[in-house]
């Protein structure tokens, strides 16, 4: 792969991971094509501001997704 290929794919990596960090699946992707770039699908990932201003992106760990995963459903409507 030419270096303006690989610049290109890098580019379009990058913007594929912070959509998935909103939570978003990126357009005309499934979870499917997802983990078959080797990229994490919605959920796995996180933002976190610093206090300068910026923001990280992180994943979580496999606990974490096996917690949230598990986590029972709680009506919060009032009775």
């Amino acid at each position: 792969m030419c270096l303006a290929c690989e610049q290109s794919d890098m580019e379009m990596r990058w913007e594929m991971i912070n959509i998935i960090s909103l939570g978003k699946l990126p357009d005309g992707h499934t979870a499917d094509d997802l983990r078959a770039m080797g990229l994490p699908v919605p959920g796995e990932l996180f933002r976190e501001t610093q206090a300068d201003g910026s923001i990280l992106i992180r994943q979580r760990s496999p606990q974490e997704i096996a917690a949230l995963n598990n986590k029972s459903f709680e009506c919060d409507s009032p009775k």
